[in-house]
Formats: structure tokens, sequence, C-alpha cells
């Protein structure tokens, strides 16, 4: 006999949006409807008509991905417990890739999902305006130790920002210091590297401006202790306080994000299902590079929020 399910929610970040995301969820259920509309009307400028619809390179700037996949993931959410109610499991954990966390925020009952979406368009903001300032990127590089990428940061004055799986880490960066180390990681024997569609060094020091502000207006929100364990970014332990996840939100965008050993510690606390709510697969995929022995459900449209009480 198989042991039950011990859940953890995870949401997606920047880099999952898709044009034509959230679409069905709109037409179909009345929760995730009224949480699309809210959007709209808290950034008070149509965000679903350009997730809808696009044009995508309007979608992919930071100011309007990071919004709209908080408002996706979280209309996904809404949807699932409309149609599941107290049947569905109550997640041990719950956590987010880096504008993910956000998500979580609120899946944690932290702030409300109208705190919860206009904090999330004014980090992408900030960020982006950040970005404008130093030009800066992210590179993916793939199959090289993490040692030999920690001196090679040292080296060219980059930072390791995303810690996402065996063989799987990502470096930021001013420009040009990042294309200095990506050649030389390839150089060292990195399988490959990939540059990041990003518009900025996101979770390096290069974000300090972006992290200056987002305090301030972090600061001017009351937030509450979390129902449900927030796995951080930064830490890679449980926040349970409300100051505690004020704290992550403003450390995380210049310090890395920990998602390997965030994943490892949800296992080793008895998890052994990961929902990834929101648009794609990317941490599914992570998750089992981590660990191939946990489940992996995803969960973006009509078909899969039916289908996520089975679990």
């Amino acid at each position: 006999m198989s042991s039950p399910a011990k859940i953890a929610y995870i949401f997606p970040g920047q880099g999952s949006q898709v044009v034509g995301m959230g679409r069905d969820l709109y037409d179909t259920f009345e929760s995730a409807r009224t949480i699309i509309k809210q959007a709209d009307e808290v950034l008070n400028f149509p965000l679903s008509r350009l997730f809808f619809e696009g044009p995508e390179e309007e979608l992919k700037q930071t100011v309007n991905a990071q919004p709209a996949l908080v408002t996706v993931g979280f209309a996904c959410l809404k949807a699932m417990q409309e149609v599941h109610g107290v049947s569905l499991t109550t997640p041990a954990y719950t956590t987010g890739h880096s504008l993910g966390e956000y998500t979580a925020l609120a899946a944690a009952n932290v702030i409300d999902f109208a705190s919860t979406v206009f904090l999330a368009r004014e980090r992408g903001r900030l960020m982006q305006e950040a970005g404008t300032k130093t030009a800066g990127g992210m590179v993916a590089v793939l199959g090289l130790d993490e040692a030999v990428l920690v001196e090679i940061c040292r080296e060219t004055g980059t930072v390791i920002a995303n810690y996402n799986s065996p063989g799987q880490l990502v470096i930021s960066g001013a420009s040009e210091n990042v294309a200095r180390a990506a050649e030389m990681a390839k150089a060292k024997g990195a399988g490959r590297t990939m540059p990041l569609q990003v518009s900025g060094a996101f979770h390096s020091p290069l974000m300090k401006p972006a992290e200056e502000a987002l305090s301030y207006i972090i600061n001017g929100i009351t937030f509450r202790d979390p129902v449900i364990p927030i796995i951080g970014n930064t830490s890679a332990q449980p926040l349970t306080t409300a100051e505690s996840v004020k704290a992550e939100l403003t450390r995380q965008l210049c310090h890395g994000v920990q998602w390997q050993r965030s994943v490892e510690y949800m296992i080793t606390g008895g998890v052994n299902t990961f929902i990834e709510i929101g648009p794609g697969k990317v941490l599914t995929g992570l998750v089992k590079r981590i660990n191939r022995d946990v489940r992996t459900v995803n969960v973006g449209d009509v078909e899969t929020v039916r289908a996520v009480g089975q679990v």
C-alpha cells in the first residue's frame, strides 16, 4: 500500500510566461475570473488582455511578466479550490522560484491578492529600472562543478544567482563580466552556457537600488504569519513569521535562489509530491533532476485543475 501524498505547492518564476495563459481558467471558473479581474483593477490597466493576447515582447518585459505570472498562478490555485474544496490535501510547504515566492505569499495568506499583485508589479518595475542603470545579464551554466564556477565568479566579478539543480547553475552580473565568465566556464568544461532573456542582473548586487526601494514599499504593507510554512529562496529554510517573510523578500533581490536546497529540505521533511501551479513545467523539471523518486504534477489549465483532485 502506497503512503499518502505529502504535498508542496510550488510556483514558477519569470520566464514561464506565455501568451494565452489563464484564458481557459478565466472562461471556465468564477474564482479565477474574479482574481484576474481584480488584478486589472488593482493595477489600473488591462494586464489580462496582455497575457491573453500579447504581444509577446511586451509580456516578456519584467514589469509585466511578474504581475502576470502571479495573477495566473493564484487564479489557478483558486480554481483548484473552487473545484475540489476541502478534498484538497493541505500542503506541508509552499514556495516559488524567485518571483514565484510572491504567489506563495498569497497562497499562505501572508498578504491578500491585491497587495501581492501590486508588490509583484512594483518589484518588476524596480528590477527593470535597475537593469537600465547598469547593463547586466544572466547566463545558465550546465554541467560544471559548483566550486569551479565559484572561482570563475570570483575572478570575473559575477555571482551565482540560481542554484537550480545538480549541474544547472545561473550566473549574474554586469554584461561584459557575465560574457567573460561564460567563456571561462566553457574553457573549464561546462557542457553548455545559455544567456537568459532577462532585463538585468537579477539576484546580484546590481539590484541594490531595487532592493532599497522595494524594502520601503514592503514596510508599508501589513504582513501576517504564514498559514503554511514558506521555504525561503535565500535560506532554503521555513519562513513562519511575518517579519521573516519581509526580510526574505528584501534579501532575495540581491542574493541567490537556493532552489536545489529548498527542494531537498522539503523532501527531507517528508514531501513526496510537488504540484507546480501556473504556466509551464520548469520547476517540476528541476525537481526531477534533484530527486527522481518524487512525484511531480503540473496544474496550469482547466484539464489539469480538474485532474489534480486525484492526487
